[in-house]
This record gives C-alpha cells, structure tokens and sequence, in this order.
C-alpha cells in the first residue's frame, strides 16, 4: 500500500506525562519469502531437491519489485454473497493514483486456504525475534493482533467475549497463523507473535474489563488514579489510542502484505455525564452529588459547547490512528462485546435516557470509523459475534496483491489516493484509500551513509540494561571488590520484576544461590535471603527488595547457579552464570564494581549516604525524580593517591557534564557520587568513572536508563 523502503519516522506514542508508550520501527522493503534455512524434515542428507515446477501456460510467475516509488496494494473481491472470487487476471484490474492511471507490474494472488499441504512447514515454532520477522514477512502466513482493551470493556462484556474470541483462535485460525496479544499498557516492543494458540487463549479466558473501575493495579495507574474521573476517562483513551498506533507500526515493520487487529472494546468518549464526574477517580461518589441522581434538565450550552470541543479531539486522535493504521496496511476490526447494546451506562448509575443514548451512539460510531477507516469491519450490535470474526480470516485468506511504481513519484510526504477498479460487473471490491508518500527528509534519511557506531565499551555497557525477557522474575546484578587474604569479594544483588499490564502470576519469593569455582565446596549455597517472601511477610529490611548475598572467591572462574522460588518454595525460573574474577593483589590500578544506590527523596538519600552497608539496586532504571548514590573503590599500589574523576555521557559516549567525585575519608578507599536525575531528559546515559595513576588509567562505565 505504501512506497516499500521508506524509513517510518517513530512516534513516540504519548499515552499520559509522564507515561509513554513505545512505539518502535523501521519499515524495511518487502520482498518474496526466501526459504526456510534449512531443509525440510523429510528431506534427507543426500536427496535430490525437487524440481521446480513450471507454471501453467498463460499464468503469469509472479515478480517482485522494491524502490522508492513501489507501491504493493491489497484487493479483496467478492461476489454478491461475499464469497471470494478468485478467476481474475492481471489484465481484470485498474489502478490510479491521485486520479492518474498507474501501470500494474506485479500480480499475485494470496488465496491461504488453497494451500493446506504447507500447514506443517507453516507451523514451527517462533523461538527468537529472527523467526518472527521471518515468518512474519511471509505473504502466505496471516498476522493478526488481538488488542484487550480492558479499560473500555465493563467486567460482564469482558467475561462473556472470552468463549467466542478463544473460539476463533482455536477453530478459525490455521497452525501457521501468527497471533499476538496486547492490553492499553503492554509496551509495543514487548508484543510478541506467536504459533503457540493455546498460550494465547489462556489469557484470552483470563481477560477482564475496567471499564469505569478507577482502582489502581499498577504503578502507573496510582500516579493518576486520584485525578478527576473525566480526566482519567480521556488519559485512558490516549493511552489505548497511542498503544493502538504503537501496534500498527509494530506490525508494518514486520511486513508488507495486509495486517490485521481485532480491536476489542466498548468505544471511546472523551465525555462523562454529571453523575460519572466524581473528583476522585478512585473514590466513586466522594464528593460528587449527582451520583446516582437523574438531571431532567436539558443541558446548558457551555455543558454542550465543552462536550463537543471534547468530542472533536477525540476525532482527532482517531484520526491519527486509522492514518497510522493505514500507512502500515493494517486493518482494524472492532468488536463491541456487548452484543446487541441497549444501553450505555447502568441503571443504578442514574444517566438519564437521552444522554445513555447519545453516549452509546457515538461509542459505537468511534468503533464504526476505525474500522471503515481501516478497510476492516465493525463487529457492533451484534449476539452472535462468530460470522464478524469469520470474516477477519477470510479477508486475509484471499487476496490479490499488486504493485506499482508511481508515476508521479512523490516525495512530499503527503497522502496519495489510490483506487482500484476491475473489470467485470456484479464484484464487489476493497482496497486501501491510499498510501503517506515519504517526505524528502525521509529520503535523506534513507541515502545518509550510516552514522558512526559508539565504541565498543558503550555499546557493551548500554546492552547490559536491556530489559530482561518478558518472562523472567528478577533482574540481578554481580559486582566484585576486594577482599580478605587475597581474595575477591562478590556481591550478588536481585530485585522481583514486575508482571506486565493485565498479566496476573506469582511473584519471586526467595532466589537460591550455589557459587562455585574449582574448589570442590561451593563458596556460597543458600537462600537470598534466607527467608521466604509472601505477600503477608516482609523480611527483616523492611523492603520487598533489592536482596544481596556477600562473599569471598578466590580470583579466577565462578559459576553461580540461580534458582527462582515462588511463595511455596517451588523453583518458578533457574539460570546458570559463569564470571571471571579479577585479582585485586596484582600491583596495577583497580576500579571495584560500582554501587549505584537510588533514593526517591532526600529523606532516602541522607539515610543512604548514612549507612555504608546499604544494598545497591540491580536495576539500571529511573525516573527524574529520583537521586542517585554512586559508590566504588579505586586500589592503586605505592603509596600516591590517584586522580579520579566522573563525567556524564550521551548514548553514543560524547562527554556532556562533568560530574563531582566526593574523595573518601582516610583510611578508607570508598569514593561517592551524588548524581540527582532532575535536570536530564528522558533517554540513556552512561556515567563514567576514571582513575589515573603517573602508570596507568582505568574507567568503568555505569549505564542509566530515565524513563520519566
């Protein structure tokens, strides 16, 4: 649909200040489905390949072609009934663009359920974000999305869509067929797709609406649970708007061909009437005299004149969704679980029958514009939802596919109509509107020679914050000083990871540590710490974490094995470490590992700065608001005292800031840096540390994350 090899500009997602969404990637050019790396199963070492087949005379082998101005579109036919049809030629279709005719020089046809002899090839497993892409960028394989939209969707609606939507997954779609989940607060760079249905059903049942429920669940929520409720209501769209937009890109990196999201929810309202506006979100009724009570009384017309300058922005975020939508040639089905909707708003609620039937229509008719929009469907005012979800599988099962290269060659990123026509009479025919042609600076971007790499510590640093796989229950960390009798003290610190938005599970309760080298007893075995954490207990810190285990290892290899425990002493996760410790009796120049401790006010930061023993964080993560203490040791041999200093730099390693390195106080090695994060943006940092000797250097470098 839109010119292949264009580099999409990210947009960063807003969905509340300070919370962001992620939204992530480059749209590469989509060209035919290589073969797989390797052989099939059944072929064995030896065996000759089979012979290509040769086309049937007078069809046409389909060719691909990428550039600049290459256009790829997407045309479902169908005849009176909906049924496919499936006889047409190259020479059946027409093609303008802005109203000019274009030259077709591509033809294939996508017809999926003509080809169930692939369904084993089709099905392996996606094990890594290689086969995604991969498998993703195949035109024979369906990508769909389903989008939770719990924070529109009321409890009841949310548990009874639960039967049908995991009815489709497990009937509708074919084993090759790759599906993700996602909820309003799922990050875009952690949606995944996935062969593996049955995972996906699982959440599915355990779906559950929110829709006027302002209790907080997470982190995030709590930071605006207690503004008004008419404001929450609108930072709740933006949120699902923007991780909606977030998704589309996510989806158009992965390929070129037709996309599809199944949007469940209840519509969108950037309006609550008098009896819903509680000042407290997360106090219904607090304060607010119209709960429950009916207004007989018209509205007044600066009542009128705010709901429809509400309204018109809610448009406009539509808008920017079913464009962004577009450009990646994704269609979104909406699906109201309600069914047939009678009603807006609860009869306890008070909402009097005017205003709940304005309010419904204009939910639905949000849903009916993203969908339209789209080139989806809008599953609405509907009790049997099976025949809409039927349809999201044969729009993606059978499809022509053509290209072009435009003869106008746009580059002023502006939006190109495009409009399809076929000749034969009594077909019905959907296509995309059109297509974003790139703007001349995305054409620059593209051509620019790649910009320099950052050396190799910085980038080996900034890798080291990744965020853990989505299924991991801790985050740890590993540092290394000196130690007693010539041996390396090791400290090994864990903190719990929080689930994802909408994902319920059991948190890690203790972490089992063996540390071991060649000796034949292990330096360390046992619990850290050494009591079971439930959600009832707290251990002796008072804190739910981070946990450090200290001990002493002789220089040399150290493998370490980390056990994972659940609140029953279940091992829930395990991972296995192999280390190299340095020697620190070596007459050179040392930096131990530095201890980076966070406090969230200055009350934290004096108690900190006040205890030496205090227990670094294993997280590289922070907000602005947050002060940091940075502690480390430097061992120089002599008696000269090095000269050490701290600076902060960019992600690429350009220096920005000098930073100031409190010197210890005699007899003691231990140097300190108070880093506040208030004045930096959002973004990654690496703060460096030096030491210099008339003999030598040494630096270490700390990479931080902030996020808000």
């Amino acid at each position: 649909m839109r010119p292949v090899r264009r580099s999409l500009v990210p947009a960063a997602a807003a969905l509340l200040v300070p919370l962001l969404v992620s939204a992530w990637g480059a749209i590469t050019s989509a060209g035919p489905s290589g073969p797989p790396a390797t052989q099939q199963a059944g072929q064995q070492a030896g065996q000759q390949p089979p012979p290509a087949q040769t086309p049937p005379p007078g069809q046409q082998v389909p060719t691909f072609r990428a550039g600049v101005n290459f256009v790829r579109v997407d045309v479902i036919v169908t005849d009176s009934r909906g049924n496919a049809v499936k006889d047409l030629a190259l020479a059946d279709f027409e093609v303008f663009e802005d109203g000019k005719p274009q030259k077709v020089e591509t033809f294939k046809l996508i017809d999926l359920a003509a080809a169930p002899e692939r369904a084993g090839e089709l099905a392996r497993e996606i094990r890594t974000d290689s086969d995604e892409e991969y498998e993703a960028a195949r035109d024979d394989v369906r990508l769909i999305a389903v989008f939770l939209d719990d924070y529109h969707v009321r409890r009841a609606s949310g548990m009874s869509v639960r039967t049908p939507l995991a009815g489709f997954i497990a009937k509708q779609l074919a084993p090759g067929d790759m599906v993700a989940l996602m909820y309003p607060l799922t990050p875009t760079a952690g949606v995944r797709f996935t062969r593996n249905h049955d995972s996906v059903i699982d959440a599915i049942e355990r779906f559950e609406g929110r829709k006027f429920d302002y209790r907080p669940r997470n982190e995030v929520e709590e930071r605006y649970a207690y503004y008004p409720a008419a404001v929450v209501e609108r930072l709740r769209n933006q949120v699902t708007l923007s991780a909606l937009e977030g998704l589309a890109m996510r989806m158009g990196s992965l390929r070129e061909g037709r996309k599809s999201i199944i949007l469940v929810s209840e519509g969108f309202s950037n309006s609550l009437p008098a009896q819903l506006s509680d000042p407290v979100a997360a106090m219904p009724g607090l304060g607010n005299p119209q709960r429950g009570v009916p207004i007989l009384r018209d509205a007044t017309q600066a009542e009128e004149w705010h709901r429809f300058t509400q309204e018109i922005d809610l448009q406009r975020e539509l808008r920017d969704v079913y464009d962004t939508a577009n450009r990646n040639n994704t269609a979104i089905y909406t699906l109201d679980p309600r069914g047939l909707a009678v009603f807006e708003f609860d009869i306890n609620e008070g909402v009097e029958s005017r205003t709940d039937r304005k309010t419904l229509d204009s939910t639905i008719d949000t849903l009916r514009i993203l969908a339209d929009e789209t080139d989806g469907r809008a599953i609405v005012n509907r009790n049997d939802l099976e025949p809409g979800l039927t349809q999201v599988v044969r729009d993606s099962a059978f499809y022509y596919l053509l290209g072009y290269n435009s003869t106008g060659a746009p580059a002023d990123g502006k939006f190109h109509e495009i409009k399809v026509r076929v000749k034969r009479s009594g077909v019905q025919l959907r296509a995309r509107k059109g297509y974003w042609a790139p703007s001349a600076e995305d054409l620059a971007r593209v051509t620019a020679p790649p910009k320099p790499e950052p050396p190799a510590p910085v980038q080996r640093a900034l890798a080291s914050i990744v965020e853990p796989f989505r299924g991991r229950y801790i985050r740890s960390w590993v540092g290394t000083s000196r130690g007693e009798d010539g041996r390396t003290r090791v400290r090994f610190v864990w903190e719990q990871i929080p689930p994802a938005p909408g994902v319920e599970r059991e948190g890690a309760a203790s972490v089992f540590l063996i540390a071991a080298g060649e000796a034949t007893r292990p330096y360390f075995r046992g619990r850290v710490p050494d009591v079971l954490i439930t959600d009832g207990a707290k251990p002796e810190t008072g804190r739910r974490g981070p946990f450090m285990a200290a001990f002493d290892a002789p220089p040399g290899a150290l493998q370490m094995r980390v056990a994972v425990e659940g609140p029953d002493g279940r091992v829930i996760d395990a991972e296995s470490r192999e280390l190299r410790l340095p020697d620190f009796t070596v007459p050179q120049l040392f930096l131990s590992t530095p201890d980076v401790l966070r406090a969230a006010n200055n009350r934290e930061f004096k108690l900190l700065a006040a205890d030496p023993a205090s227990v670094p964080t294993a997280n590289r993560e922070f907000r602005r608001t947050e002060r940091l203490l940075v502690r480390f040791e430097v061992y120089a041999p002599g008696t000269g005292s090095p000269e050490v200093t701290g600076r902060l730099l960019n992600r690429a390693g350009t220096p920005m800031t000098d930073v100031t390195v409190k010197p210890p106080a005699a007899p003691a090695s231990t140097y300190e840096i108070d880093l506040p994060l208030a004045g930096l943006a959002p973004g990654e940092y690496l703060l460096e540390i030096a030491a210099k000797t008339g003999e030598g250097e040494v630096s270490e470098l700390v990479p931080l994350r902030i996020v808000s």
